[in-house]
């Protein structure tokens, strides 16, 4: 999956250089609400190392996106399939400066393809929180369809939004 790019977006794993960038989003009320909440110091870094930690045992996780043009993190786009979780999910978080260029349906696609022709996956679905408008019209942009709500572990109640 980390040889993954798009015209302006190259997929790699995460790196210690990542992690101010990481560390910035997450500590941020309204950058982290819909992804597990604010995270800082330690805790932040042990996220990044679990999305390493997935890739090892996975192939797939979420990734570091980078704008090819700068080489600057712009976020994450990735696979998610740990052992509790229900099915397959894609998820997706820019940073404040990647919001709004195309960014997460570019990367979206890719990622959308990889899990279906490349991995096979059975299904894909991106878990939304209700209030999450922005994730869920980026969801529908990338052919993504309602497919009713489930209690996501301790997450609380997120709407599936289904692939294939």
């Amino acid at each position: 999956m980390e040889h993954l790019e798009t015209e302006r977006l190259r997929f790699r794993l995460w790196k210690n250089s990542d992690f101010p960038a990481l560390a910035e989003f997450y500590a941020k009320e309204e950058n982290a609400r819909f992804v597990g909440g604010v995270k800082k110091g330690e805790v932040a870094w042990r996220l990044m190392a679990t999305y390493l930690g997935h890739y090892l045992l996975k192939g797939y996780s979420y990734l570091a996106i980078e704008e090819k043009a700068s080489g600057k993190l712009m976020g994450t786009v990735g696979l998610w399939n740990s052992e509790p979780w229900p099915e397959p999910e894609m998820g997706y978080w820019l940073v404040p400066e990647g919001q709004g260029k195309g960014y997460g349906v570019e990367a979206g696609r890719v990622v959308k393809d990889f899990a279906k022709n490349d991995l096979q996956l059975p299904s894909l679905v991106s878990y939304i929180d209700p209030t999450n408008e922005p994730s869920k019209k980026l969801a529908r942009r990338l052919g993504a369809t309602y497919d009713g709500t489930v209690q996501l572990l301790e997450f609380g109640l997120h709407e599936v939004h289904r692939y294939f």
